[in-house]
Parts: structure tokens; sequence; C-alpha cells
């Protein structure tokens, strides 16, 4: 990428950020840490690298997109808002009565949303099986999933991955958004991950490490994932939780806290200002 491309992506990260930030503190309260923590992956996903029509969702030829960590919503939801897939007005109904919008991601109620998500593990199994039901169909496009550190406690995770491996899944491209917490504490406290690399690398898949918030190092991993033959690939984002407001960063509060009008708007200004 050139610079001016590397920019407008850190631009468009910056108005997904800020959205995330109204959309849960208009609503007062959500889950705002992990939502801000992949942002700068999605914002790279939509707006660079991955083939789809907003206005025709269910293209069959589209790159599917899994939010395992299904909590992470209101990210994606964002993302989807400015891509072009619904309105932005949508975003303020958030996990309200009757909303398009609930907290976890639901296929059946958002447009864009390719599977639903909220017991943690299961959409990392749901990737692997779109991504297998490609092979077999020979549809040639790819499917993207993010997923929890919290959640890769969970032993579906490594079910999924170890046969992801064994049926060479080169078109199933993973992230892990790794900020190293999750609701109940950090994870080296909880059930450490480490060494983490070590193990996607044992259950055969492509593995690198990549500072999360970074377009350009995001694009280039995904670029390098794509060449790959013969198996699939794991890009572990290192990030922050709740990277972009000032109330939230790098605390385990974040998980799902409450948020008022006087930290959202402020940290809107201050988002703005600084160019997080």
């Amino acid at each position: 990428m050139n610079k001016d491309e590397i920019q407008e992506l850190q631009r468009q990260a910056r108005k997904v950020r800020a959205l995330v930030i109204e959309m849960i503190g208009r609503l007062g309260v959500g889950h705002i840490g992990g939502a801000l923590s992949i942002v700068d992956a999605l914002t790279v996903l939509y707006f660079r690298v991955m083939q789809v029509r907003p206005e025709e969702p269910s293209w069959p030829e589209r790159d599917h997109f899994v939010l395992s960590k299904g909590h992470g919503g209101p990210g994606l939801y964002a993302v989807l808002a400015e891509r072009g897939f619904f309105s932005t007005d949508l975003l303020w109904t958030l996990n309200k009565p009757e909303t398009l919008l609930p907290s976890h991601c639901d296929r059946l109620r958002t447009p864009g949303i390719d599977m639903t998500a909220g017991s943690l593990g299961q959409g990392f199994s749901a990737a692997v099986g779109i991504a297998i039901a490609k092979k077999i169909s020979g549809n040639p496009s790819r499917v993207f999933t993010i997923i929890g550190d919290g959640e890769s406690q969970e032993g579906q995770i490594w079910e999924a991955a170890m046969l992801a491996s064994h049926r060479k899944l080169d078109n199933l491209i993973a992230m892990q958004d790794y900020n190293r917490m999750q609701i109940d504490g950090n994870i080296s406290d909880v059930n450490g991950l480490e060494p983490l690399e070590d193990k996607w690398r044992a259950f055969g898949w492509n593995v690198t490490s990549i500072d999360g918030h970074n377009v350009e190092e995001i694009t280039d991993a995904i670029g390098k994932a794509k060449e790959r033959r013969d198996r699939p690939s794991m890009i572990i984002l290192n990030t922050i939780k709740g990277k972009g407001a000032y109330f939230a960063e790098g605390k385990l509060s974040s998980h799902n806290m409450k948020v008022t009008e006087e930290e959202w708007q402020n940290a809107i200004v201050e988002l703005q200002r600084e160019g997080v």
C-alpha cells in the first residue's frame, strides 16, 4: 500500500471507532472493550480485502466473515454500516427492543452477518464448515474469522483447528484478537494460552503475529496468508482492549461496562484530536 492508502484506512478506522463509542454510549452499556480491539482488522477486511456486495449481502461468490467472538458485534455493525450494508441510523438501535442489531451477531436479523455467534467456540467451527463447503462446491471465495483469546480456552476451538488443518483449508484465514483480557481477568491468570504461536503451528496452521492496530501490518499479513497453499492461516493480532476510548482502554472492566454521556462524547473528541 502507498502512504495515501494507509492514511485512508487509518481515517476509516477512526471513524468506525467513533461510531462504536457513540453506539454503546447512547445505549449506556455494552461490550466496548472487545469491539474496539478488532476495529482495525475489520476495517482492513471490509475496506481493503474482502469481496462483498453491500447491495447483495447474500451474493454466493462473496467472501464470508464469521465473528466468532460474537459479543464484539458493535465493531462489526459499525463497519457494515460504513460499508453500506445498512443505514448508520440503525446503529442507534443497538440492543433495543425489536432491533436488527442485537448484542451478539445474528445472521437472521442483520444484513451482512454471515453467521450467528454468541456461544464461544461455535462460530469458529462454523467458519471451518463454510470453508469446507466452499472447497466441495468449487467456490473460489474465502472465509475470514476472528476469535477471542478467552474464547480460545474452549476445547471446541482446537477441535475445529485440527479439522481445518486436516482438510488443508487454505481458503480459511483466521485472526486471534489477543488483547490478553477476558471477563474474569487477565488471560494469563485465568488459563494462559502461551506459547500461542507454537500451539497453532503444532495444529498444522500457517502462523504470524503482528500489531493488531497497524493497518499496514494487517494488510500485509492477510496478503501473505492468501499465498499459502494446503493449510489454513492464523494471524495473531496483538491488541489493546478498549483501544481508542480513554475510559475503557486496557481495562478489564471494559468487557461489558456502563458508559456515561460525558465519557463517550469526550472520547470521540479525544479520538479525533489525537488521531488514535
